[in-house]
């Protein structure tokens, strides 16, 4: 059994968890509706990173007895209506989402990396070399969604996702 972590690193697991479980639902969405495209191999292929991020983060969620996020069924729910909605409206608005998620995740875990560089607790390097390498791969899907036609476009529907995954972000740090 493992010492309770601190506060702040506790809210950092939690909220990683809780992300990658919701990006998997997102990927999970898009594949329901996009059964029969070009794309489902490729949106494949980044749902099985993110569920290698989730198993990572699940292992140190049950090591170090921290309770997940409240609102996961509401992540269960709400990240595959995310997906599905952006699926049906076809590969452009599936890619314009993983884009927009990906730059919103890619600022939270740089924030983390941030916050972790000067902390003396034992885990924080571990920690931070962990959100290092998960941000680059972040990085890869929102450039492989951009390459397979993301909108450019700051438009509507890349604000409303940016605007729920910031929310999430700030719900699952807390509760």
């Amino acid at each position: 059994m493992s010492k309770k972590l601190p506060p702040h690193i506790e809210s950092m697991l939690r909220v990683n968890q809780a992300g990658e479980y919701g990006a998997i639902r997102i990927y999970q969405g898009q594949l329901k509706t996009l059964q029969n495209s070009s794309e489902h191999a490729t949106i494949k292929e980044m749902e099985e990173g993110e569920k290698k991020h989730l198993s990572t983060f699940n292992q140190l969620m049950v090591e170090h007895q921290i309770h997940p996020t409240l609102f996961t069924p509401l992540w269960h729910v709400g990240g595959f209506l995310m997906g599905a909605v952006t699926g049906m409206l076809g590969k452009k608005a599936a890619h314009t989402c993983t884009k927009a998620v990906e730059e919103v995740i890619e600022q939270h875990y740089q924030s983390q990396i941030d916050a972790l560089e000067h902390d003396l607790h034992p885990l924080a390097q571990e920690l931070r070399e962990t959100f290092i390498q998960f941000r680059k791969e972040e990085i890869e899907h929102r450039d492989i969604a951009q390459e397979r036609g993301a909108s450019n476009d700051d438009n509507l529907l890349s604000r409303g996702i940016k605007m729920i995954s910031t929310a999430a972000i700030e719900i699952s740090k807390r509760l």
